[in-house]
C-alpha cells in the first residue's frame, strides 16, 4: 500500500503510536508525505525493515533509507511537491487529522491545510482521526464525515513548535529587515528564531496582511497591536505554535487557511500588489544564488515554497524578495556570504536576487551590474572574510 501520512502540526501522533505498538502494519507499506526537519520527529521507515517513504525533504530517517534503498527523495519545491502527489502518486490510504464535525458534518483540517487537496479525493480509502485538540478552522477546504471511510477518535497532543527567544544580534539584524517592510504590505514569512524576532519588529508598521506557506505565533503579537487589522488579512497553509495559538487560530477571524496548490501559485502571489517575500538561506554566493537547503553538499532540507514566493514577490507590483542569513557561521570560523557555491545547490538562480540582509547590512541587488552586486555582497559580509572574499572575487572576474 502507499500510504498519505500528513506533516507539520497536521501529523496524526495518535496514528503514528499505532504503528509502534504494531509495526508489522508496516511490513511493505509505502508513507508518503511532507514532512519537516526539525518539526516532525517521527521516523516512518524505522517502523519495519520491509517500510518504504517516498519523501520531499532530507529528513534523519530518509537519510539512512538511502542506504538500503528504501527511501526516494523527490527535490522539489511546494507547487511541485503538489503536482506529484496530485498526479503521480496513487494513495491507497489517506490519513488526516480533523476537528470534530460541526452541524453540517464537515471536519476542519484545523492548523494544516497544505497537502490534503492533492489526494484526497482520488485516495482509495480515507480515514481520519478525530481530535478534539485540533482547532476548527476557517478555510477554503474540508472534510465531510459522511465521506469517510473509517474514523478513530483520540485524544492527543498536537504537534507544538517554539522558534526560541532571540539575542540581540538576531534582534539588531530583524530590525534592518524589517526597515525594508514598508506599511500595507503583504508579507511571507519562514519559521524559526529571525524570523519571530522579524514579526516582532514589525510593532509600528500599519495595516499589513500576511499571505504565507506557514504561520507562527508572533503573528498573533501583530493582530492585537491593530498591526493586522483586517478581517481574512491572514491567508496560510499551516500553522505552528503552542495550545494557546491552536485556541487562537479557531477564534479569530484574521485566519483563513487554504491548500498549497492556492498559497504557493505564483499567478495569485504576483497578483498581490506589495507582496514582500522573507526567507532564510545556508549560503549566498557573489553572484546573487542562494543555497537554502545544504552544506558542502550534504542536503539539510529542501528548496520548501522559496521559489515560489521569490518569483511572486518579484512580479507584484512593488513586490520585494528578501533573503535573510547571518554573515558568518555560529562559531565565526566561516563566512555564510562565499565568492563562489563549490558544492552548495542552488536554491534561488543568480536572476533571482533582490534584497539579501545580514546583521552588517543591506544588499539591495536589484539593478546592479555583476561587480556592483558582488562589492555590494562583499560589503554585508562578516569583517574578517571580506578581505579574502574581494581577493576571490578578482580572480573569479578575471575568468569571466
Amino acid at each position: 500500500m502507499t500510504v498519505f501520512v500528513p506533516g507539520l502540526s497536521g501529523e496524526s501522533a495518535a496514528f503514528y503510536q499505532a504503528l509502534q505498538a504494531d509495526p508489522e502494519r508496516a511490513a511493505g507499506v509505502r508513507f508518503t508525505g511532507l514532512h519537516f526537519p526539525g518539526i516532525n520527529r517521527n521516523d516512518y521507515l524505522a517502523l519495519h525493515s520491509l517500510a518504504r517513504q517516498r519523501g520531499y525533504v532530507m529528513m534523519p530517517g530518509l537519510r539512512a533509507g538511502f542506504v538500503d534503498g528504501r527511501a526516494e527523495l523527490l527535490q522539489l519545491d511546494y507547487p511541485g511537491i503538489f503536482r506529484d502527489l496530485a498526479d503521480c502518486v496513487d494513495v491507497d490510504l489517506a490519513i488526516a487529522q480533523v476537528s470534530p464535525p460541526d452541524e453540517q458534518g464537515r471536519c476542519s483540517l484545523g492548523a494544516a491545510h497544505d497537502f490534503h487537496a492533492a489526494i484526497w479525493h482520488k485516495a482509495r480509502r480515507r480515514v481520519a482521526h478525530i481530535n478534539p485538540r485540533m482547532p476548527r478552522t476557517r478555510g477554503s477546504f474540508a472534510i465531510r464525515y459522511d465521506e469517510l471511510d473509517a474514523v478513530f477518535e483520540a485524544d492527543s497532543a498536537l504537534l507544538h513548535y517554539d522558534g526560541g527567544a532571540a539575542n540581540d544580534a538576531t534582534i539588531a539584524h530583524a530590525a534592518l529587515v524589517a526597515s525594508l517592510v514598508r506599511d500595507g504590505d503583504t508579507l511571507e514569512f519562514g519559521v524559526g528564531k529571525l524570523p519571530g524576532a522579524i514579526l516582532n519588529a514589525l510593532s509600528s508598521h500599519k495595516n499589513l496582511r500576511v499571505w504565507s506557506g506557514m504561520v507562527t505565533a508572533p503573528v498573533a503579537k501583530l493582530v492585537d497591536a491593530g498591526v493586522i487589522a483586517a478581517q481574512g488579512a491572514i491567508d496560510a497553509g499551516v500553522a505552528l505554535g503552542d495550545s494557546a495559538f491552536y485556541e487562537r487560530i479557531a477564534k479569530d477571524s484574521a485566519f483563513f487557511f487554504r491548500p498549497v496548490s492556492e498559497t504557493h501559485d505564483v499567478r495569485r502571489l504576483a497578483a498581490i500588489d506589495n507582496f514582500c517575500a522573507i526567507n532564510s538561506a545556508v549560503e549566498v554566493d557573489l553572484f546573487g544564488q542562494v543555497n537554502a537547503d545544504s552544506l558542502g553538499g550534504k542536503l539539510l532540507a529542501g528548496v520548501g515554497g522559496l521559489p515560489a514566493f521569490a518569483a511572486g514577490a518579484l512580479l507584484s507590483p512593488a513586490g520585494r524578495s528578501i533573503i535573510a542569513l547571518p554573515a558568518a557561521t555560529d562559531d565565526g570560523r566561516h563566512s555564510r556570504i562565499v565568492a563562489a557555491f563549490n558544492r552548495g545547490l542552488v536554491a534561488l538562480p543568480r536572476h533571482a536576487a533582490d534584497f539579501i540582509v545580514t546583521e552588517h547590512g543591506i544588499a539591495a541587488l536589484r539593478g546592479l551590474g555583476i561587480h556592483q552586486r558582488a562589492e555590494a555582497l562583499i560589503a554585508i559580509a562578516a569583517p574578517a572574510f571580506r578581505a579574502q572574499l574581494a581577493a576571490e572575487w578578482a580572480e573569479i572576474a578575471r575568468r569571466l
